[in-house]
């Protein structure tokens, strides 16, 4: 079992996140740092196989971003300007990012009450256009990938599993990002997985997807001096690979510790009026790894309010995300004034999201409830 540094669960302050840091990782960076090896080597092809097997997929890549690892995947997939693709609005904004660059459309769909894509509604928006869907799995809760592989079928679409807030979260006994024929993950410092800054990959079960995203993230080489593409420099470095062979080693128990908080947050916060927790795993499908506890609120002013009366007793919070991307300024500045989106709309006025990570302690817990619950009685 691994160990939380003490320093970082006796602070008083209760962060929005926090990320996990033990002496192997420690090591294991100074280790590398010895080795003489930086880019692409032996730590990152290990990192590369360990994820491809505990996700169970044939292949996953490695590149410096969420962001830089799916703008490869839609070059390599052949992404052409004109196309569309089907995508909840509400999600970071990297999500959308690489498929404009190629040139295609975000058509933008609403979601339904588990903060996922609804799959009615993206069902009502293809066109002859339509090359793929991007699904979500918002907030460490994997989207109905039984209804978008159905559509898929239905209307000859690709899938792309947006799986950078969801490592480790299950569907239907299945690791989330190994259903379809893509997916994507981001290491950023507050995800479930990390590696201490920015990084990403894809998983894929295509050799020849597989081996054109390799190419391009290295300046599309064949060997060290022929080049078989234009390509990018969006490479992965050994010591971030290191400490994500590390972090994936414990995944599993740091995901425990995220379902640990939210069931406190369940048992502390059950019965609060004006207050709507996160969907649960009941439904025997789903098995969350709450990279984030988001709450909704009655209304924006009181999670407005809310959000400043915790801030004032040392509690951090987060809204993820206020501003829906078919309302960004970047968007309507490419394509005018989109359709509503209405539960989408909604909801960004009203969700608040919790502290979450693995060490977060029971106390902390409580304390976080406590303050919610003298605040909206």
């Amino acid at each position: 079992m691994f160990r939380f540094r003490k320093e970082a669960i006796l602070a008083a302050k209760i962060p929005l996140s926090r990320v996990h840091q033990s002496q192997v990782i420690d090591r294991r960076i100074l280790e590398v740092v010895k080795s003489g090896n930086y880019i692409l080597g032996p730590e990152s092809k290990a990192f590369e196989k360990e994820l491809a097997a505990y996700f169970g997929v044939k292949h996953v890549v490695l590149s410096s971003s969420w962001t830089a690892a799916v703008h490869l995947l839609h070059i390599a997939q052949g992404i052409k300007p004109g196309d569309e693709i089907l995508v909840p609005s509400l999600t970071a904004f990297p999500s959308i990012e690489p498929m404009i660059h190629c040139g295609a459309k975000p058509v933008f769909c609403d979601i339904d009450d588990t903060y996922t894509i609804d799959p009615e509604d993206a069902r009502k928006r293809i066109t002859k256009r339509t090359v793929g869907i991007l699904p979500v799995h918002l907030y460490g809760r994997p989207a109905n990938l039984d209804a978008f592989m159905k559509l898929a079928k239905e209307h000859n679409l690709w899938i792309i599993e947006d799986c950078a807030q969801s490592h480790g979260a299950k569907w239907k006994g299945k690791r989330a990002g190994s259903y379809t024929e893509h997916a994507a993950f981001s290491f950023y410092p507050s995800k479930n997985l990390t590696v201490y800054g920015d990084g990403g990959a894809i998983a894929t079960q295509d050799d020849e997807i597989a081996r054109k995203v390799t190419m391009l993230r290295n300046h599309g080489r064949k060997d060290k001096y022929l080049h078989e593409k234009v390509g990018f420099n969006l490479r992965f470095n050994e010591i971030q690979a290191a400490v994500g062979r590390e972090q994936l080693k414990v995944l599993d128990d740091l995901n425990a510790g995220r379902r640990r908080a939210a069931d406190g947050y369940r048992r502390e916060l059950a019965g609060v009026k004006n207050l709507v927790l996160p969907p649960d795993d009941k439904d025997g499908q789903t098995e969350s790894v709450y990279h984030m506890f988001v709450i909704r609120l009655k209304d924006n002013d009181t999670r407005e309010g809310l959000g400043k009366a915790l801030k004032e007793q040392g509690i951090e919070t987060g809204v993820h995300y206020p501003v829906p991307n078919h309302q960004q300024p970047a968007i309507t500045e490419l394509y005018g004034q989109l359709p509503s989106l209405p539960r989408t709309e909604d909801y960004t006025q009203r969700i608040l999201s919790l502290p979450m990570f693995p060490s977060i302690t029971d106390e902390e817990v409580k304390t976080v409830a406590n303050a919610i619950n003298a605040y909206l009685k």
